[in-house]
């Protein structure tokens, strides 16, 4: 069990926010086969002061998904304090400041993980933040810049002095992206060193990982974000279903998801990656891959699920 400010969640296993995936269809369906909670795609401050419709339709939910969490990024306090407070009048459980993201087109504008080189301009997000909304804030973090510039610890005591209900450590740092391997005693010391809930992040394909993380390191939680795509499943038991059938029942209801709260047909691309990551391990998957983005329509792409649906096949 996770408890986050006034909140407890069923079970300790959350998924990540992950930009192009964790929109609303995919935080459905993964609550639906176990997630305690789903943090949604980061959504831009400047985006949201601005009233950009894009932007706005990210905030999209509906009271099946609940408890929600929305994530923002940004690196101006007073933009961030008022695209919270727009954030919160669409009714989040909890919303999430990104200090962890490593990408270019965020850090070179000073968000994401580029915050935890300028310790003082966070505090201020965070500070601002929290005073702004009245539903619990959470803070995701690296661990530093790079392995010379360790900072998680002195970090997250400092989002805790400034309001913070939990922290989501993703233990590389800014240099390495997604590369190398995670440290998890980063994680272990700003358990050690926080009142407030920890949630691990990084590298975790399965529940076992996910139980390993928390024994090795006694964080309160675990994020799971890569290990989600094409697995829904990962949140309630330690394997895909060996039952081809299962597989691509959910993926047609995936898609019939999408369709419900998407612009579909405006989305085959996307679509089709979501696909292919269900069919995977099912024999000649490359194979299998190349057919499904050639596909030219969607009621195409509806049939060949349906087909898969319709017979066992072997999974490798």
């Amino acid at each position: 069990m996770l408890k986050i400010a006034h909140l407890i969640f069923e079970s300790p296993f959350v998924l990540a926010p992950l930009a192009g995936y964790t929109n609303l269809p995919f935080r459905l369906l993964c609550r639906k086969y176990g997630a305690a909670l789903c943090v949604s795609e980061m959504i831009s401050c400047h985006g949201l002061v601005y009233r950009e419709p894009n932007t706005l339709r990210m905030l999209a939910s509906v009271e099946a998904e609940r408890p929600v969490s929305f994530q923002l990024f940004g690196a101006d306090p007073e933009v961030m304090a008022d695209a919270a407070e727009i954030m919160a009048s669409y009714g989040p459980d909890l919303i999430d400041i990104n200090m962890g993201c490593p990408a270019k087109k965020v850090t070179k504008r000073g968000a994401g993980a580029a915050l935890m080189t300028t310790p003082e301009l966070a505090e201020n997000i965070i500070k601002k933040v929290v005073q702004r909304v009245r539903i619990p804030v959470t803070v995701k973090i690296r661990s530093g810049k790079d392995l010379c510039s360790i900072n998680a610890v002195g970090f997250a005591r400092m989002a805790e002095d400034n309001g913070a209900a939990a922290i989501t450590v993703h233990p590389r740092t800014w240099a390495q992206g997604f590369g190398g391997t995670i440290d998890p005693d980063v994680i272990a010391q700003v358990k050690k060193a926080v009142t407030i809930p920890v949630i691990g992040n990084g590298d975790v394909l399965s529940l076992q990982d996910g139980h390993r993380m928390m024994e090795t390191t006694g964080c309160d939680g675990v994020m799971i974000g890569r290990g989600a795509l094409g697995n829904p499943w990962i949140f309630r038991q330690d394997q895909r279903p060996e039952d081809s059938r299962e597989i691509a029942a959910t993926a047609r209801e995936h898609l019939r998801l999408i369709e419900e709260f998407l612009s579909a047909e405006r989305m085959l691309g996307f679509i089709k990656s979501q696909m292919c990551r269900y069919f995977r391990d099912f024999p000649g998957s490359s194979g299998e891959r190349r057919k499904i983005f050639a596909m030219p329509t969607l009621q195409e792409l509806r049939d060949y699920i349906d087909a898969c649906g319709s017979r066992d096949l072997p999974i490798s």
